[in-house]
């Protein structure tokens, strides 16, 4: 079971300027970890490392920042080496830098594919990359890598998104068989809808049948989320599937895959394409 306590523990998180990523930051920090946030914005790095250090159980924890875009395999490699540096081989990564474009297949421009598998698969696997090599140096480690409800099945105006969810299940699933037997856990969170500024950048170009699928549930906190995560990391858990609907998809998507395919159905046939 992994511990992350005290103050020699080391926990990266890529995506930890906001959303989900933020959250579990701030929670690790309240548990007394030292934290490294990776992002592409200096700014959202410097407002959420205060909010972060304002968690912390003592101010000898350090919260370190670093400036990455992890889709590009020199910057994603450079900003691990630059945490491990700064505070010590780390006892978690976390991959929760992501992006998702939502759109009409034929009507999304083809750089938001590789922008999606580039960000979301790419830039999960770059980091892993990079940490491995020291996490089994010192047989021990976790990595938890965020997935997505829309990686447990194909949904309506996620072409771009899904399959690259898709992707980083497929290399969580690859990994957990292989990272095991040197002492290396792996985790896979599928995260419902969740209240983060990606969700309001979508919502803006989500197509009307996607906005009627995704409103059957209510979006859940990224602290609420966060929550479940760490918990599910503590007691060494694969699949983390925050809520009871995606608990049910994550066990049975592929029995249930044609109901819910009539169902998704008929909802997008009430809202025709424009």
């Amino acid at each position: 079971m992994l511990q992350i306590n005290g103050h020699n523990q080391h926990a990266i998180i890529t995506g930890g300027s906001s959303g989900i990523g933020k959250a579990i930051a701030r929670q690790l920090a309240e548990q007394g970890a030292n934290i490294s946030i990776i992002s592409r914005s200096q700014d959202r790095l410097r407002s959420a490392k205060a909010e972060i250090e304002q968690a912390r159980q003592s101010a000898r924890q350090s919260v370190v920042t670093v400036v990455g875009d992890v889709s590009d395999r020199s910057q994603a490699e450079q900003a691990i080496q630059t945490a491990i540096e700064q505070l010590g081989p780390p006892h978690l990564l976390v991959t929760s830098a992501g992006i998702a474009r939502p759109g009409h297949f034929q009507a999304l421009p083809i750089d938001a594919f590789a922008e999606a598998m580039s960000t979301n698969y790419f830039g999960t696997l770059y980091c892993i990359r990079a940490v491995l090599p020291v996490m089994e140096q010192q047989q021990a480690g976790h990595l938890c890598l965020i997935s997505s409800a829309a990686g447990l099945v194909g949904l309506y105006g996620y072409s771009a998104y899904g399959p690259s969810k898709f992707a980083v299940r497929g290399l969580a699933e690859s990994l957990r068989a292989e990272l095991k037997p040197i002492g290396i856990g792996v985790s896979v969170v599928y995260p419902p809808d969740t209240q983060t500024p990606q969700l309001i950048e979508e919502n803006k170009t989500k197509p009307a049948a996607t906005k009627a699928i995704t409103a059957t549930a209510k979006p859940w906190t990224a602290d609420d989320v966060a929550q479940l995560i760490l918990k599910g990391i503590q007691q060494n858990r694969f699949e983390i599937s925050p809520g009871t609907e995606i608990k049910v998809l994550t066990r049975l998507h592929s029995l249930i895959a044609p109901l819910l395919n009539r169902y998704f159905d008929g909802i997008i046939a009430r809202h025709p394409r424009q």
